[in-house]
Order: C-alpha cells, then structure tokens, then sequence
C-alpha cells in the first residue's frame, strides 16, 4: 500500500524559546483580534441603558468626585489650571494603564477554558484588552479636547507647546507598563490567587504616588518628591500635562527613564507569559 504524503496547511508546535515573539502569527490572527477588540468594546455596554455614553459619564463623575473632595474641600492646588480640566487631563491618561493593567491582569483565569480547547496566539487576549483601551482613551481624549477647547476659548491662560509631538509616545508607554505589568501579574496568579487582591489594592496606592489630583510642584519634601520622581507613571503623566496645560516640567531624563523601564516591563512580561503558556492548565 502505497503511502500518501498529507500537506497540512499548518503545524503547530511548541514554541523553541521563551523569548521568542512570532510577530508574523499574531498578524494572521489580525481577525480574531479584532473579533476580540469588538467584543470588549461593543458588547459590554450592549445591554445597558446609557449604552457607550458610560466612556463620557465614568471620567466626568471621577472629575466631579476629584472637584468636591480635593480641589474644594482639601484645598489641594491646580496650579492655577481650572480645577475640572486639570482633573480631567490626569484622569483619561491613568485609566487607560488603569484598564490595560486589571485587563491583562486576568488573562490566564478568565479564559482558561478557551485556552484549553482552541489555539490561537494566546498573546492575542491581552493584546485586544490593549487596542479596545486605546479605543475608549480615544473617545475620552475628545471629552477632554472639548473640554480644553472650552476653557481656552474663555481665555484661561492655557500654554501648549511643542511637547504636544510627545503626546502619541506617553500613550504607548502606557500601554507598554499596562501590557507589561499585566502579563507579569497574570503568570503569576495562575499559581498565586491572593494576587488578584494585591492588585486591585496596589493599582489604588499607585494612583496616589502619581501626579493625578496633585501637581509635581506642591511636592517640597525632598524624599517624598524623589520617590514619585521613580515612579514612571509620574514622569508620564506629568509629561502629559505639561504639553497641554504648560504648567509643570518636561524632565527629558525623566522621560528616557520612563521609556526604558517600560521597556525592560514590556520585555519581562512576554518573557514570564511565554513561560507560563506552556504549563498554566496544569495549575489554573
């Protein structure tokens, strides 16, 4: 009997090293990302009533909140910056590492199931958690231009300055440090539960060492200012500010700082999720 030879039109194998990083897979699994990113976006607000009015209504009720509670009853300054857009400028930037980071953070135990019966480049999940934030930092980034528009037209002395260039890369670092940091806390609570507490807790004090409802420039402690000066998120949401608002500084130290620990996060994430990946069902 004569033997045929079958043509598969794919193999799929275990990957060869932990670093390794198939670009050229992800990209044929494009749909299935944007099958994904679809689904985080559209059906999540489907069946609510406000529907996607919710991306406008969270950051304005946090604005809000951050108005009473520490601009009129803590008396904390704005340098001099109308006290909803200084809020504003801070809040759409953290909530986008804010979701990126919870996102990821569960990757491996919201879909083991899926991951057990289907393959597919599992770096897709975290991945489209990534893109559908971008999008919903998109459509409150317009909450704030015209919310910056407002002001400015009533002649609030605003400064943007040619640090508005920047703008794109604080976006990508932070979701490199959300993307990041997800993956490396994802790995982990595949063995480690108790993780998912730390995380939501830890998320909530790094707001508070972040220039979110503070400026850098009411820091004069100088411990107190080197410990948030560390911080990357600072140096980024700092960064962010200054180009719209002009008040503040651009540290460019602080900058390359930021972009190499995102970097260096980036790079332990996908090293600590490759790892993961090829043993997770035996501990989930």
């Amino acid at each position: 009997m004569k033997e045929t030879e079958e043509n598969w039109s794919l193999v799929i194998g275990p990957k060869r090293s932990l670093w390794s990083l198939d670009l050229a897979e992800l990209w044929q699994y494009r749909d299935l990302l944007q099958m994904f990113v679809r689904r985080d976006v559209v059906t999540v607000y489907k069946q609510t009533v406000l529907g996607p009015i919710w991306f406008f209504v969270q950051p304005i009720m946090t604005m809000l909140v951050y108005v009473v509670i520490f601009g009129n009853i803590a008396g904390l300054p704005t340098d001099d910056i109308p006290q909803p857009l200084f809020y504003l400028s801070g809040i759409i930037i953290w909530n986008y590492f804010s979701d990126c980071f919870m996102q990821t953070s569960d990757t491996f135990s919201l879909n083991q199931d899926m991951f057990g019966k289907v393959y597919f480049p599992r770096l897709i999940m975290p991945l489209s958690k990534v893109v559908a934030g971008l999008i919903k930092f998109g459509i409150q980034f317009m909450l704030f231009l015209a919310v910056y528009a407002y002001f400015f037209i009533k002649g609030v002395d605003l400064a943007p300055n040619v640090a508005l260039a920047l703008v794109p890369v604080y976006i990508l670092l932070m979701a490199a440090l959300g993307l990041g940091f997800g993956l490396i806390f994802t790995s982990l609570t595949t063995k480690y539960r108790d993780l998912k507490f730390l995380v939501q807790f830890g998320v909530q004090l790094l707001m508070y060492a972040s220039p979110i409802i503070y400026p850098m420039s009411m820091i004069d402690q100088p411990l107190l200012k080197k410990v948030i000066y560390y911080n990357p998120l600072a140096q980024v949401i700092e960064g962010f500010k200054y180009a719209f608002l002009g008040r503040g500084e651009l540290s460019w130290t602080g900058f390359a700082y930021a972009a190499v620990f995102a970097f260096v996060v980036l790079f332990l994430g996908v090293f600590i999720f490759n790892k993961t990946e090829r043993s997770f069902m035996d501990t989930v």
